[in-house]
């Protein structure tokens, strides 16, 4: 996995400032994230134990965001795919429909430039910049981080758009309450078996570019069933940012999810308040 690849996080910006990951406490073998550059210079019982200490570190991390997002009964989504995927078309089509219902704000995860926080900021809508540097994902440290610099509303929606990559994100918790991933069908139909991890770390898959499938040699029903073989609950919704087609449904689900959130933060509420 990345830990050992070299992908370290000396240079992550965070709202273009640099996060410095050591104002926290880590593992011991965490900080080997950071300076590790070859797995071969590393046994192989080393190498798990830091892969182990870097995800039960982020886990901790990720616990933490998940407890503040549901005492202010807010909904995160994690949004993960390929590079090219329409990531962003489709989560600026998906805010135009619910800016007007929901407070949204959004965290966008890239490994160098701004450019899909200003798409975002053109909506209307709060978006913050986390640039990765070398680094292929982010990770809940990161998230932490930007969700204590916007202004979440209470009952809101945050949208995470991660770093392209069907890898590396699918092993990091952020602390969110699904991870909705992405494929085109401008992309390969076995993506679904090539990368199970993250097919299988997801709870909806959006089948995105479908306004382009009369002009591919692509076949949705074959993909629909190497997805549900490596992940038979998964629910897919084949939509096309562009041309709006299956994106009533996809609103409908995040509405759905949203209310979810709001009443399990009243029980919890009223837990509190008995007790």
């Amino acid at each position: 996995m990345c830990a050992t690849c070299g992908c370290g996080t000396d240079q992550v910006h965070v709202d273009g400032k640099i996060l410095h990951h050591h104002d926290h406490d880590h593992p011991e073998d965490a900080h080997a994230h950071m300076h590790v550059h070859c797995a071969s210079d590393m046994n192989v019982s080393r190498r798990v134990k830091i892969e182990r200490a870097i995800l039960a570190q982020n886990d901790r991390y990720a616990q933490s965001n998940r407890q503040f997002l549901a005492e202010h009964g807010i909904l995160m989504l994690n949004l993960v795919s390929s590079p090219g995927s329409g990531k962003t078309t489709l989560l600026v089509e998906t805010i135009r429909a619910l800016q007007n219902a929901l407070p949204i704000a959004v965290i966008e995860g890239d490994q160098q430039t701004d450019q899909d926080a200003a798409r975002i900021r053109a909506t209307g809508v709060s978006a913050l910049q986390i640039n990765t540097g070398k680094g292929c994902h982010l990770d809940a440290h990161m998230i932490g981080h930007a969700m204590q610099q916007l202004t979440l509303q209470e009952n809101s929606m945050l949208f995470i758009e991660n770093v392209g990559n069907l890898v590396c994100p699918a092993g990091f918790d952020l602390g969110e309450a699904h991870k909705v991933v992405i494929l085109s069908v401008t992309e390969g139909e076995d993506k679904p078996l090539k990368y199970p991890d993250m097919f299988r770390a997801a709870d909806l898959m959006l089948l995105n570019k479908c306004d382009l499938l009369p002009y591919l040699s692509f076949n949705v029903n074959r993909t629909i069933e190497y997805a549900h073989r490596v992940n038979p609950s998964l629910h897919i919704i084949q939509v096309s940012a562009t041309q709006g087609t299956g994106m009533p449904e996809w609103i409908n689900w995040i509405r759905n999810e949203h209310r979810q959130t709001a009443i399990t933060q009243v029980k919890n509420a009223h837990s509190l308040q008995s007790g």
